[in-house]
This record gives structure tokens, C-alpha cells and sequence, in this order.
């Protein structure tokens, strides 16, 4: 059997600057046929996606998956709600921090696994304030000094 190519990593850049991550999690996506073939296409963004729960059970919103060009009168629509699957355990967990602290579940990273399925890392996270944005441009641009000076 061939090994499949699993060099689809997908980040949500915007969120490790809006959002200080407390816990991560990684769950399974239900898809549709052609949304996994635009998937391993590349062509998929987190940029505007959120989690909530409806029902007790854990979905995405906004999460753009560009239409599959191969695909004839069936295909997807492309910010549809897709359902994610974590096991009872890590829903419970989630939905009672999220309820209780005020935090959010934010979607990090869409890649594929050695299995060739769609995964999604979504992390439990609290929301910056300003200065703490500066705090982390005024980090990185002195480790960017630090490492000019090395080389």
C-alpha cells in the first residue's frame, strides 16, 4: 500500500497573537467526500473559525473549505458547521471551563494524519488584553536582535 501525503498543515496564525493557549486538544472532523479531497488539496483556512456546543456535542463554525473543482453537482458548501468528534470525557471538560471561567475553544491547526484522516487541534484559550500583544512583539523583536548578532 502507498504511504499516503501527509504534508497538509494548515495554522490559524492570528490566534497565538489574540490568544494565550491554556490546554490542547486534538479531535476528528466529519466531512463530506469532497471536503477532504480540497483538504488534502491545501485549500482550507482557519482564520475566522470558532467552536461552541449545541446539543452537548462539539462543532466549528466558519471554517472555510474551498469547493472541490473535480466535484460535479454534489459538492459542499464551503463555511458549513462541520461536527467534531473528541471522546465524552474531553467534551465534558471543555463545555464545563468554557461555561464556568468564561474561555473559549479555539481551532489552531487542520492537518492530516499517517492514517490520512482530517484532524483538527482546537485549544482551550483565554483572550489577550493590548499590553499583553506588546509584550510578545517586544519578546519576539529582541530575540530576532539577539539571533542577527549570533550569526
Amino acid at each position: 500500500m502507498p504511504k499516503l501525503n501527509n504534508k497538509i498543515n494548515i495554522e490559524n496564525r492570528r490566534a497565538r497573537f489574540d490568544y494565550q493557549f491554556l490546554e490542547t486538544f486534538t479531535a476528528g472532523l466529519v466531512l463530506t467526500g469532497t471536503e477532504i479531497k480540497s483538504i488534502r488539496e491545501g485549500k482550507a483556512g482557519l482564520s475566522d473559525s470558532y467552536c461552541y456546543f449545541k446539543n452537548d456535542e462539539l462543532f466549528i463554525k466558519n471554517m472555510h473549505v474551498t469547493e472541490y473543482s473535480e466535484a460535479s453537482f454534489y459538492n459542499h458548501e464551503p463555511t458549513r458547521e462541520r461536527k467534531l468528534l473528541l471522546n465524552r470525557i474531553e467534551l465534558n471538560k471543555l463545555s464545563k471551563k468554557v461555561k464556568d471561567q468564561g474561555l473559549t475553544i479555539i481551532p489552531v491547526r487542520l492537518f492530516i494524519n499517517d492514517k490520512g484522516f482530517a484532524k483538527l487541534e482546537i485549544a482551550l484559550a483565554k483572550g489577550k488584553k493590548q499590553f499583553d500583544k506588546r509584550d510578545d512583539i517586544k519578546k519576539r523583536d529582541i530575540e530576532r536582535e539577539i539571533g542577527r548578532k549570533i550569526k
